[in-house]
């Protein structure tokens, strides 16, 4: 009986601790995303849901000099442009496999939530992959031999 009453209560407590962090997860995606008033925030989603690892890029030219300020969104698709200088600002996403999306007009202290435009083929998602990318794939050519190379006749030449 007694060893009854043990397995019982083992397997409530896992029930309700599983039960526990499900709510728990579901409440950490849905949860609002804490901004102040010089903030632009939102969820970027594409057509399977929120996209995470998407750049948001704000950008604005209403200030003395061109201002750009790029984040990156988190598992959930959340993002937040922090701590932003009053202005009119275009925000869009850019990622691996997408197009840039529209850019939308926004200002600090707004909430707003973008859609991810997935790129038709592999060849227009690669214009939009950054110089940087491209750069790491290039593969340097190795020298074949350990010398340095052979001036040129003319240089050689003593006058």
């Amino acid at each position: 009986m007694l060893r009854r009453l043990i397995v019982i209560s083992v397997g409530l407590v896992l029930c309700l601790t599983v039960l526990l962090q499900a709510t728990s997860a579901r409440q950490g995606a849905g949860a609002a995303i804490p901004m102040d008033p010089d903030d632009i925030a939102g969820v970027v989603t594409g057509p399977r849901g929120p996209e995470a690892g998407v750049w948001v890029i704000a950008e604005t030219s209403g200030l003395p000099t061109k201002f750009v300020r790029i984040v990156v969104t988190d598992d959930a698709g959340r993002y937040l442009v922090p701590d932003l200088p009053k202005a009119s600002y275009r925000v869009w996403t850019r990622g691996y496999g997408l197009e840039d999306s529209p850019k939308v007009e926004s200002a600090p202290g707004k909430l707003l939530n973008l859609s991810a435009v997935p790129a038709p083929d592999a060849q227009s998602a690669a214009q939009y992959y950054p110089a940087g990318y491209w750069f790491s794939l290039v593969e340097p050519r190795r020298r074949t031999s350990s010398r340095a190379p052979a001036l040129p006749a003319m240089a050689s030449r003593q006058r």
